[in-house]
């Protein structure tokens, strides 16, 4: 009898997962890749969204399969009846949503979910979590509108404690509106009518969904910089909800046995733990530390997270010859990396998987760059802990937007003036600044992110020098690359120029004493590869080629001519990319991720002569 039961509960799942299943399926893709084929409501994204601050018992992904509705901007009623499903974290537009549409700025898309909140989850404080919603999101719980948020690349929360049920089930709903690009808003490279460079539209929940708890007191957010000269981790905690004598413990791990701890009191604003003979992090060494950090009352945890950091150091600084050099944890290290735009063909901006998100890492790293530069997009926070895991310097770019209106001279080299520069109005310059600010916080812990950048190719580049001061002034423990391309009047800390396809450099009689210098882009070498295109004809490279020999011929070229270019002065390059985007076919690999054009070992051996420290005393 009991073998019978369970046999029928075992159908009965069964065909519960089956029915799910039948609900979803992808949208005609161009092109697919092979995690999409892995993919089910149930299995889309389950991994813990954010790993510098872990409470790993007290969550719930709400990832799967929501109801959507497009309807006009202006109605503001909250719908009762819906389109259809969408596969949440995907974007409305992209094959894995399930729905494939667009929408335009006179429309608004909307979400529903009816869920049952687990008890592990449901006491205390309940936060609704959003790692990413391009653009404005409103969000009503149980029909109480609970909050409003703008930005399409920053994690926000909403605590929706007062707006749930004891028990039952509980609706949530949400209000996006995305204007893509006729708004002022940072979008990257989306654009309503794709072509060239430009890629197709994201709009919506893009990101992990997910619900925590916390107790009264709790660890809001934690700030941790490493420095190197003083052998110490720089530690701040935003505690909400402290009272008078309680205190905070902080712990230092490496590979499970402690190295450090200090306690303090919770309002202590700075705290400094010392880190004796520090293990030292770089692409070549990527070793990391755990943090446990705790609240306590009268000795009894209150609250607790667990996090993890890095000790490193990136700083410039003059070479015998009177050169500006990076240096990361004081050595002279050539910083060589791809342009990633962190696309792809079936998700768009979103990752089919974990895997396939970690998978770019480890085939960059394969290929022998030490760099990535993540171009004007913002990942979410796992692909960062995998570059800290794997050992990647990054780049990271905010995404432009509010383009048109600049004037961008191009002559590598030439400082252009204060007139080039766009003139935004209030509101974008207020987009602008916020959402920089929230991403350079957000992004804040990672120690793979050695630069900022916070302009590029002058795409709606305004009060440039107030911009790039600001940036320096807001982390100084990173250099700023303050405009990768574009108009030079505040270069910060790096003199970046862009030349395609060859290897080229700023002047370093002119900029080498007071910048380090840069090639930010270049390459951009094409080879389409039949049934691995975004379409099938009128693919698109700054130079292409018929077949991988020419090509390879042509990238040698380019890392001779960057090992001449070294001795002179230049501290960094990036290729233009790891992957083809759309109808862009000049990536090291296809958009799908099925071939990789030249092989990883080729192109190994190809870099690493660049990393030799004896070319910077030619």
């Amino acid at each position: 009898m009991m073998k019978k039961t369970l046999a029928m509960a075992c159908l009965i799942v069964s065909a519960h997962s089956i029915a799910h299943a039948q609900d979803w399926k992808p949208t005609n893709s161009k092109i697919m890749t092979t995690w999409a084929e892995q993919i089910t409501p149930q299995n889309v994204h389950r991994e813990y969204p954010r790993p510098q601050m872990i409470r790993q018992n007290n969550w719930q992904n709400l990832n799967g399969l929501w109801k959507y509705k497009i309807s006009s901007k202006e109605d503001k009623n909250l719908p009762k009846t819906f389109d259809g499903n969408i596969l949440v974290p995907f974007a409305v537009e992209s094959a894995l949503s399930g729905v494939g549409k667009r929408i335009n700025k006179d429309q608004a898309l909307w979400y529903s979910n009816q869920i049952e909140i687990d008890k592990k989850v449901n006491k205390g404080k309940v936060f609704l979590n959003f790692e990413a919603v391009d653009w404005q999101c409103d969000v009503y719980v149980n029909g109480q509108h609970v909050g409003q948020h703008e930005g399409g690349f920053d994690a926000f929360r909403f605590d929706i404690s007062s707006a749930i049920k004891k028990s039952g089930k509980q609706d949530i709903l949400i209000r996006v509106w995305d204007p893509t690009n006729e708004g002022p808003q940072p979008r990257g490279k989306q654009i309503n009518n794709p072509h060239g460079i430009w890629y197709t539209p994201v709009s919506g929940i893009w990101q992990t969904v997910w619900l925590e708890s916390v107790p009264e007191t709790f660890i809001s957010k934690t700030k941790q910089t490493p420095d190197l000269d003083k052998n110490a981790l720089l530690f701040s905690a935003d505690i909400q909800g402290k009272k008078p004598g309680d205190e905070i413990l902080i712990e230092a791990f490496d590979k499970g046995q402690k190295i450090a701890e200090i306690k303090s009191a919770v309002d202590q604003s700075a705290i400094s733990l010392p880190i004796n003979n520090p293990k030292l992090w770089s692409p070549n060494s990527p070793h990391l530390y755990d943090l446990k950090v705790k609240v306590l009352r009268k000795g009894k945890v209150i609250d607790e997270v667990s996090s993890y950091f890095a000790m490193r150091k990136i700083s410039m600084k003059k070479d015998a010859k009177g050169i500006q050099r990076m240096y990361l944890n004081d050595e002279f290290v050539f910083h060589y990396g791809p342009l990633y735009q962190g696309w792809w063909p079936d998700g768009l901006h979103t990752a089919p998987s974990d895997d396939a998100l970690m998978y770019d890492i480890i085939k960059t790293k394969e290929m022998g760059f030490n760099m990535i530069r993540k171009h004007i997009k913002v990942e979410p926070a796992r692909w960062y802990r995998h570059c800290d895991s794997i050992g990647m310097l990054v780049w990271q770019d905010m995404p432009s937007g509010d383009l048109g209106g600049n004037v961008w001279d191009m002559q590598p080299g030439k400082i252009t003036s204060d007139k080039h520069d766009k003139d935004r109005s209030p509101e974008s310059e207020a987009i602008y600044r916020k959402e920089w600010k929230a991403i350079m916080a957000q992004l804040h812990n990672y120690p793979s992110i050695v630069i900022w950048v916070p302009f590029n190719e002058g795409w709606g580049q305004f009060k440039s020098k107030e911009i790039v001061d600001w940036t320096i002034k807001n982390d100084p423990s990173r250099l700023v690359n303050g405009a990768s391309g574009g108009n030079f009047n505040a270069p910060g800390h790096i003199f970046d120029i862009h030349n395609y396809p060859d290897a080229a450099m700023p002047s370093p009689e002119l900029y080498g004493s007071n910048y380090v210098l840069a090639l930010g882009e270049f390459g951009g070498l094409g080879l389409p590869v039949e049934g691995h295109t975004w379409q099938q004809k009128d693919n698109w490279g700054y130079q292409t080629f018929k077949n991988v020999d020419e090509l390879k011929k042509k990238y040698s070229g380019l890392t001779e001519s960057l090992s001449r270019l070294i001795p002179l002065g230049l501290s960094a390059a990036v290729y233009t990319q790891t992957t083809d985007v759309e109808i862009e076919t000049n990536g090291l690999m296809t958009y799908d991720r099925k071939v990789i054009k030249i092989p990883a070992d080729e192109l190994r051996q190809l870099n690493f002569k660049l990393y030799n420290k004896e070319l910077i005393k030619q």
